[in-house]
């Protein structure tokens, strides 16, 4: 099997967006806190995770929350399985969290697939509200969501990692948990990979994705 050919480490949506229409995978790091409660859902049985943007962003960038909303209903319906959505603010109400997320909503609504719970970005924390056994999971947030889904809307090779503490990880158990799922994820077509830091203005993220990115080099030896 060929070789990876490219690593890049990344910042933004804009960064993801770039790397997708490159055609690489893309891996989306933000530890505080969506790819670290992604990571505590998939350790709490969660079967499929997803990112997307908050009805409104900033982000200079196209996005389209309704179109994952709708992937993931489809997934839901095909799996039999029910959909978790995670939302912001961290403190307020599920009401709140849900009007963040309309876009997201209908496109799930036109799947008639069921929502059972929109809870809170919390991290590692988050598996003691709900239970995530066998769900498919989708974090709607201002930047790691937004950054997955201007990826996801250019290539659907896009997938989460983090360094943070998580339900069953701790140390550096999460982050060789993501390089093992970039290794179980890439496809020979995919041009390299891009490990993106969510935001540029997080030093905890840009750490971590360059830490990431150095392991998954140590991994080059292997063929994928």
């Amino acid at each position: 099997m060929e070789k990876l050919r490219n690593i890049i480490v990344t910042s933004d949506a804009s960064g993801a967006k770039k790397a997708a229409q490159a055609g690489m995978l893309v891996i989306i790091v933000d530890v505080i806190d969506m790819s670290t409660t992604l990571e505590s859902a998939l350790d709490a049985g969660a079967c499929y995770v997803l990112g997307a943007s908050p009805d409104y962003t900033n982000a200079p960038v196209s996005v389209n929350p309704y179109a994952i909303g709708l992937y993931a209903g489809n997934l839901a319906q095909e799996k039999g399985s029910k959909i978790i959505i995670v939302s912001e603010p961290r403190v307020g109400t599920d009401e709140e969290r849900a009007r963040r997320c309309q876009n997201v909503i209908k496109g799930i609504g036109e799947t008639k697939a069921i929502i059972e719970a929109i809870i809170p970005n919390i991290g590692a924390e988050v598996v003691k509200i709900t239970d995530f056994k066998d769900k498919i999971v989708i974090a709607v947030t201002d930047t790691g969501g937004v950054a997955f889904d201007a990826a996801f809307m250019e290539n659907r090779q896009v997938i989460t990692a983090t360094v943070a503490r998580t339900y069953r990880q701790k140390g550096v158990e999460p982050a060789i948990t993501g390089v093992k799922r970039v290794f179980d994820t890439i496809k020979p077509s995919d041009t390299g990979i891009a490990v993106v830091a969510a935001s540029q203005n997080s030093l905890e993220d840009v750490l971590a994705a360059q830490y990431i990115a150095n392991l998954i080099m140590n991994y080059r030896s292997l063929s994928v």
